[in-house]
């Protein structure tokens, strides 16, 4: 596209954005990696990037069937993660679905001969399971309390949080900071005490996390991202964003073309929301709306059944003058809530 000046050059650029929209549309045809991302995202020099993406089973697993869990995720659906995280380019990046330490390692080397190199980590490795989480940053990671050992009941039965939670403080410059939690909750898959309720108990003791936070600062800067297993009128979604008053503010990405799905089930063609990117009423005037999306990417399919999300943040604070004091943030608002 080159460079025009006039009103030669305004027609062009309005021609060009229709033929960008006809070409999105006309693509419903096709499968969705064959559409063709037409935006500039690059950042401004005080801005920075999160991205939350759930990989699709990047671990050692038994798929050849042979009793072995030695089998890594496919080459090819590697390389396209690989892929789609590098044309995007984060400054952090809070990945699900990753395997063991050595994994990892593996994994930030791949992203690191790509062109992303995020040296600061925070991994988090639940029991054998080969289905955990981390951080990866370009900053320092200046705080570590991640949550493994929350507990909740249904009926007799005592369950822990099976992923548990990531909770880091990330230092983008000498003036700016911010808390992130990363969390991947219990999925649809049956179990006999009910996913629906393991799910929503999960999300009660994730937002009890973000409470406490809050009650303690405020005007903290603050992002819980990650796949929540759950649309966002479900009962866990409300526990999460706060039942009685809103504490979390859903950034909601959308691509482009003006869809927001970030998982696609490939046996029945369903299309959901299940992953989420949700700012403290302190962080949202940071918010560079015009360059936060759902990321669309010729190899997404072949990366995993989720799309990756990304945030865009000027890393100035913004929100000095409003008023964050609120009663319902108190002490007293902090007990477990069983119901």
């Amino acid at each position: 596209m080159g460079y025009t000046t006039g009103s030669a050059g305004v027609r062009f650029r309005i021609l060009t954005g229709v033929a960008v929209v006809v070409l999105a549309f006309s693509s419903c045809r096709r499968a969705p990696e064959q559409v063709i991302q037409a935006h500039d995202y690059a950042l401004e020099g005080n801005e920075f990037s999160v991205m939350t993406y759930n990989l699709h089973r990047y671990g050692l697993e038994d798929r050849d069937g042979d009793g072995q869990k030695n089998d890594p995720k496919p080459e090819d659906e590697r390389k396209a993660v690989i892929a789609v995280i590098a044309a995007a380019q984060p400054d952090v990046l809070a990945v699900q679905e990753i395997g063991s330490d050595v994994v990892v390692a593996e994994f930030q080397r791949d992203l690191a001969e790509a062109g992303v190199k995020l040296p600061h980590m925070e991994y988090l490795h639940r029991g054998y399971q080969e289905n955990n989480m981390a951080v990866f940053s370009r900053f320092p990671i200046i705080s570590r309390q991640s949550h493994t050992d929350d507990t909740y009941s249904i009926g007799n039965a005592k369950l822990h949080v099976g992923r548990g939670f990531i909770d880091v403080d990330i230092q983008i410059n000498a003036e700016y900071t911010f808390r992130l939690i990363t969390a991947h909750l219990k999925s649809k898959v049956y179990h006999q005490l009910g996913q629906t309720e393991m799910r929503r108990n999960e999300a009660r003791l994730l937002n009890k996390h973000v409470r406490k936070a809050l009650a303690a600062r405020p005007a903290l800067n603050l992002l819980v991202v990650g796949d929540m297993n759950d649309t966002y009128q479900s009962a866990a979604m409300s526990e999460i964003v706060g039942k009685r008053r809103r504490i979390l503010f859903d950034l909601r990405p959308m691509d482009y073309v003006g869809t927001v799905w970030t998982l696609f089930g490939r046996i029945d063609d369903a299309y959901e929301r299940v992953d989420y990117v949700l700012a403290s009423r302190s962080m949202m005037p940071e918010v560079v709306h015009a360059k936060t999306r759902a990321v669309i990417h010729p190899d997404m399919l072949t990366a995993s059944d989720h799309r990756p999300l990304v945030a865009v943040f000027s890393a100035r604070d913004k929100a000095m003058a409003l008023d964050l004091s609120d009663d319902d943030l108190g002490d007293d608002d902090l007990g477990d809530e069983e119901e």
